[in-house]
């Protein structure tokens, strides 16, 4: 690891831990494993968000596993009435798993969500929420966080859920396009994803949100 990019680990882990939420580091995608394994117990109830990451680096398919209770709601066959039966049952998950849009140095997370069934979990409803990242996910402030989603995070999820928006086809957000312009302004696609913007701080609940950050370039 680049001693540049170990020192910015180290300095938003402690952010982190001031902001109180519980930081971990993983060099590798098998020890994120394995300390997931130390985060969950038998007959947990699971959820997760919608994740690149947790598709790449195999933590979906430990979750999905038969030692716990995963509610899923991409299963063949699902109806969409039985998918938002999952979203409210997942207010009462013992565990949520998904990643975010970024994390900065200074220790908050930046989500930002279409349907916010994510970003709703993450604030509110189950006991324990579990984020795995890339370091590649770590930026300096949230005007750079702000920045990642726009030439980052949004345009790459638009193409992955073939939602036809400006970044999806563009590979940035509209916004950059307009001069003195705020948030999405100009995006008015039925499939924009960027709906509600959430900043995770400093925590009521100590260690409720726990964060992975792996050693390794991963999601978008």
């Amino acid at each position: 690891m680049d001693k540049n990019i170990d020192k910015r680990i180290q300095e938003t882990m402690e952010n982190l831990r001031k902001n109180n939420m519980e930081p971990f580091y993983c060099e590798t995608i098998q020890e994120a494993q394995n300390l997931v394994k130390t985060l969950i117990n038998k007959g947990d109830v699971i959820s997760s968000g919608g994740s690149a990451t947790l598709k790449e680096t195999g933590i979906l398919d430990i979750i999905k596993g038969d030692d716990y209770s995963y509610l899923d709601r991409t299963r063949d066959g699902i109806t969409r009435a039985e998918i938002e039966q999952v979203y409210r049952a997942t207010y009462n998950a013992d565990v949520y798993f998904t990643s975010s849009n970024a994390i900065t140095k200074t220790g908050y997370l930046y989500n930002v969500d279409g349907n916010s069934n994510r970003v709703s979990a993450i604030l509110y409803g189950p006991k324990s929420v579990v984020v795995v990242a890339g370091f590649n996910k770590i930026v300096d402030n949230l005007e750079k966080a702000i920045e990642r989603v726009k030439t980052v995070a949004a345009p790459q999820n638009t193409v992955r859920l073939n939602c036809n928006t400006y970044c999806a086809v563009n590979g940035h957000c509209v916004s950059l396009d307009i001069p003195n312009s705020h948030m999405s302004d100009g995006c008015h696609s039925d499939g924009r994803i960027c709906c509600n913007y959430v900043v995770c701080g400093q925590q009521r609940h100590v260690n409720r949100i726990k964060v992975i950050i792996i050693g390794e370039k991963l999601g978008y």
